[in-house]
């Protein structure tokens, strides 16, 4: 009075090797994930370094001013900055910075309203691996805003 039990090994059905296939998926998935994640930190990272030129860039801008700009009112002396000289200061500060970024590019350095220095810079950024999917890269654009106070 036996039943035939399944699930032994008799009952095979011909799976051999099945195991081969999901191996190789989750072996590619893997790799495309770890990928995904190395170019996005990288972008991350390009994007931070970017950030930081165009802060320190700001910083210099926001400090070209002579002494003859300087205000006295009622909240103490402030600067007056002007643009041309902005713009001065930001280029000589990044013909300085050492800077390996591809295609920098100062996009803007003024002063709007006479007392902060916005500077915009942007750059490209290539991934470091795979460049087939994204050959171009993709174009970087940041924003800093630095003012000068007396204390």
């Amino acid at each position: 009075m036996g039943y035939p039990v399944r699930g032994g090994p008799r009952d095979a059905r011909g799976e051999e090797g099945s195991i081969l296939p999901l191996t190789i998926f989750y072996g590619f998935l893997s790799l495309v994930l770890v990928l995904l994640v190395v170019a996005a930190t990288s972008l991350y990272l390009e994007r931070k370094r970017l950030f930081t030129l165009a802060d320190g860039a700001a910083l210099a801008g926001a400090e070209a001013f002579a002494l003859e700009d300087v205000l006295l009112g009622a909240g103490g002396p402030r600067p007056r900055l002007r643009s041309p000289a902005v713009a001065a200061a930001v280029r000589d500060y990044l013909a300085t910075a050492p800077s390996d970024i591809d295609s920098l590019a100062v996009e803007r350095a003024v002063t709007t309203d006479g007392r902060s220095a916005t500077v915009e810079l942007s750059g490209y950024w290539r991934p470091p691996v795979l460049t087939v999917f994204v050959p171009a890269g993709f174009r970087l654009e940041v924003t800093a805003v630095a003012r000068s106070v007396f204390f």
